[in-house]
């Protein structure tokens, strides 16, 4: 197997370079990224899942400890690299790993500050279901407005804190995602052919993103279902 290393570039990043002799991290992100890809379109999730983790602890590896380490985006060595890492991040976070999905994500802020891959909403996500409200603060003001995720995790760890749904977020919540409010109120969520269709388009209607963002975060609500109850009847 070729073996990674870090090179620094001019813009003070790094890029991960492949040799095949010499010093280095056995392993190649690349590959583990398309057979990840594979094993799931085989129904491997298992595999895939653990072909990822692989990945990820041998990035573990070779980025060091001393010092802060981002990485260049636009090389196309270094972007598998953290893709194989926000996969092996959702992976834990659809399991509900809550605390090794938030680790994993706050490599990739340090790895990737401009947040190419919206780890700082997945991470935020986390937290509430950690209770980890001071971090919670902190990264979801880096969550963009224009997701109905940030007005979504407002209601969500407002009333993880208090136990009540807030009166004005809820309000801005319908106002501005009002076919989000409808979908996590409703009493089934089918994942049909009209969805599957659409959710294909080159740009899917609104109510379709609407329960992506549902299925997306479905198991958060098994583990937590007073929150939709409370929703539903406020």
């Amino acid at each position: 197997m070729r073996k990674a290393q870090l090179r620094p570039t001019a813009e003070n990043t790094y890029r991960v370079f492949y040799t095949e002799s010499g010093e280095g991290i056995p392993c190649d992100f690349g590959q583990a990224l398309a057979r990840s890809q594979d094993q799931e379109k085989e129904g491997d999730i298992e595999g895939a899942c653990n072909t990822r983790f692989v990945a990820f602890q041998q990035l573990m590896d070779l980025i060091p400890d001393s010092t802060d380490t981002e990485l260049d985006w636009d090389d196309a060595n270094s972007r598998d690299a953290m893709l194989v890492l926000s996969f092996s991040a959702i992976d834990h976070f659809l399991i509900g790993d809550f605390e090794m999905c938030a680790a994993m994500l706050e490599m990739l802020l340090e790895l990737d500050p401009e947040d190419h891959l919206d780890a700082s909403k997945r991470l935020a996500y986390a937290y509430v279901a950690l209770e980890e409200y001071d971090s919670f603060d902190e990264v979801i003001n880096d969550v963009s407005d224009k997701y109905a995720d940030k007005e979504l995790l407002a209601l969500w760890s407002e009333f993880r804190r208090t136990g009540k749904i807030p009166a004005g977020e809820l309000r801005r919540f319908k106002k501005s995602f009002a076919v989000y409010y409808d979908e996590f109120t409703a009493d089934d969520h089918p994942v049909d052919e009209t969805y599957l269709k659409d959710i294909e388009a080159l740009t899917p209607a609104r109510e379709t993103l609407a329960r992506e963002l549902w299925l997306q975060t479905e198991h958060l609500w098994k583990l937590f279902p007073e929150f939709i109850e409370a929703l539903r009847t406020a």
